[in-house]
């Protein structure tokens, strides 16, 4: 993990920079402060788009 990236805490909810809380606590590191802002809605749309591709290929599609 790069101690000085932009992180969201899970725990409290919030961008961190740098260290912070506890790296199970944290998602990151991005690019910037907006990026990791933005950590849970990131997060469901990669869900969301792997979820498809799960569908589409048990699929055989």
């Amino acid at each position: 993990m790069d101690p000085n990236g932009w992180y969201f805490c899970l725990k409290h909810h919030d961008v961190e920079f740098g260290p912070g809380c506890r790296s199970a606590e944290r998602m990151g590191p991005y690019p910037d402060r907006e990026t990791a802002a933005h950590a849970l809605e990131l997060a469901r749309q990669r869900t969301e788009a792997a979820d498809e591709a799960d569908r589409r290929w048990s699929e055989g599609n």
